[in-house]
């Protein structure tokens, strides 16, 4: 039977998590569904991306994944806990949803020595405060500093990442941040778009400051609970094969998931 590891977001972004994770546990088959007709979700209230994301998971569910990866820290942010505690007790008690804002926290502050943390995000993640709750549960002695970059989802997803245009909103935030507290050491990238912009912020942080991108953290976490879920790990199958859905037109899709995934796919329309 087949029974895939699903990996949900609102658009391309996740791709950069799946990439991570891929790496780290190629063995396993793999769904990914970008909702691309309905991205950007870092704009939109608490019950639409709460509707949208459970809609997407159970799409995952009837492609026989048992376990589901939010790599969207919007959707883990609006949408996770509610699904976590409301809607899998009632519609799928063997089945688990995973996101990306507790594995980053749990290791968060091993990367800071001043104490002094900063959260770049879409507006929806940091009006949400989930990082802040959930960094204070690990790191009670971390202060945390965050800034909504909304300009930098759609200089990705328009390809103009690399571009000079680029450089004045990624300076902008950063400088932002940096005026909360110069002893910002550590800069969390807390949405999957940003690693394209890497290279940007990089240049625009000081030297000294690190710069923690979110894949390898969700892909070594992953690792970690199929090691302590046998019983999920056991249900996964294991044929190395991949498959992408998006909600929109699987040219533009393609075309895009080459950038954030790094190398060609052939994805597949998904009617909502």
């Amino acid at each position: 039977m087949n029974q895939p590891i699903g990996v949900f977001d609102s658009g391309y972004g996740g791709l950069t998590v799946l990439r991570e994770i891929v790496r780290k546990l190629p063995q396993y088959d793999y769904v990914y569904l970008g909702d691309n007709a309905r991205t950007p979700y870092g704009t939109r209230s608490f019950d639409t991306v709460y509707q949208y994301t459970l809609e997407c998971v159970q799409h995952l569910f009837d492609q026989g994944c048992r376990l589901v990866v939010l790599a969207c820290n919007t959707a883990s942010a609006k949408a996770l806990r509610n699904i976590q505690q409301l809607d899998l007790p009632i519609v799928a008690p063997d089945r688990r949803v995973l996101g990306v804002i507790r594995p980053t926290t749990e290791v968060i502050g091993t990367y800071s020595k001043t104490g002094h943390v900063g959260v770049l995000a879409t507006r929806g993640t940091v009006t949400s405060e989930s990082y802040v709750v959930e960094i204070e549960k690990f790191f009670p002695e971390l202060q945390v500093f965050q800034e909504a970059c909304p300009m930098w989802v759609p200089l990705v997803e328009n390809g103009e990442y690399a571009s000079a245009g680029a450089d004045y909103f990624v300076k902008q935030h950063i400088d932002r941040l940096r005026a909360q507290s110069p002893r910002i050491d550590t800069l969390l990238l807390a949405c999957t778009h940003y690693p394209l912009l890497y290279d940007k912020i990089r240049q625009a942080a000081p030297a000294e400051v690190t710069i923690v991108s979110q894949g390898t953290i969700v892909a070594e976490s992953l690792a970690n609970y199929l090691q302590r879920h046998p019983e999920i790990e056991a249900q996964c199958s294991k044929h190395g094969r991949r498959t992408f859905l998006t909600t929109d037109s699987t040219d533009d899709f393609d075309r895009q998931a080459t950038v954030f995934y790094g190398e060609a796919v052939q994805s597949q329309h998904l009617a909502l």
